[in-house]
């Protein structure tokens, strides 16, 4: 048995990004780089049947402020196998977008904005729905990205103090200038938010590679519960199946 084999498993978490009623995927989450994949039902569906347990659903159309998908969401949640999980993102920031997201049936939720712009409304969730709710730290450099990636958010570390005070049980953590480029994960990012939380994090943006997936698992022993990948299960580069089997899956 190899020392490699001996690292618990890395969660995959394979990406649906929706907007205007089609699966796309961005580059560095810029409005204007979608490339189309079809139907975003289609797609979590061949992400359910090749294993997946996991799926991260994202309404781009919410998260920039432009309308939503909300029918689709609810159509892409209620398609895919009950023990598939969905974690669902993209423009939650009160109680009705919340409340909206939550009746869809996704398992998880994941703040983004509201948490960097609404303090107090964010730990409120935090308190009540516990497990439910993740909180997404999408960064450049230390700079947290806030409404869709188009403004500043304030300093990573933080926004990161106040949400461990709050007791928010999860993050997904993101560097927006790797997102969609298959330029790797920014592992030292990684680190450097597990040094700072007992909490499990969610690594997202830049996986290429079979071997990123298995660089990323190696940090498991250090906190990373998961990994989201999009652009490159899309293009090919790696079959989810392939996928999972570096993970331990």
């Amino acid at each position: 048995m190899s020392e490699f084999s001996r690292i618990p498993a890395l969660t995959l978490l394979p990406a649906v990004d929706v907007a205007s009623g089609k699966a796309v995927r961005l580059t560095q989450g810029e409005a204007g780089t979608e490339t189309s994949y079809g139907d975003p039902v289609d797609a979590a569906l061949e992400w359910a049947n090749d294993g997946a347990e996991w799926i991260h659903l994202v309404d781009l159309d919410a998260a920039f402020g432009r309308g939503n998908n909300r029918k689709m969401i609810q159509k892409v949640v209620k398609a895919v196998p009950r023990h598939v999980n969905i974690e669902l993102s993209g423009g939650i920031r009160d109680d009705k977008s919340l409340e909206a997201a939550l009746a869809t049936g996704a398992k998880r939720i994941n703040l983004g904005t509201a948490a960097l712009e609404n303090p107090e409304w964010a730990a409120h969730v935090i308190a009540e729905y516990g497990e439910a709710i993740a909180v997404g730290l999408d960064v450049r450099g230390s700079t947290l990205a806030a409404r869709g990636w188009t403004e500043e958010g304030g300093d990573l570390w933080h926004v990161l103090e106040r949400l461990e005070e709050a007791g928010c049980a999860r993050y997904v953590v993101t560097d927006v200038t790797k997102d969609g480029t298959l330029n790797g994960p920014n592992l030292e990012l990684l680190r450097d938010v597990m040094e700072r939380t007992h909490r499990p994090v969610i690594a997202s943006g830049g996986v290429s590679s079979l071997d990123d997936i298995a660089a990323l698992r190696e940090l498991v022993p250090l906190g990373l519960e998961g990994a989201i990948v999009g652009k490159a299960l899309y293009a090919g580069a790696f079959t989810l199946p392939e996928a999972l089997d570096v993970a331990g899956n």
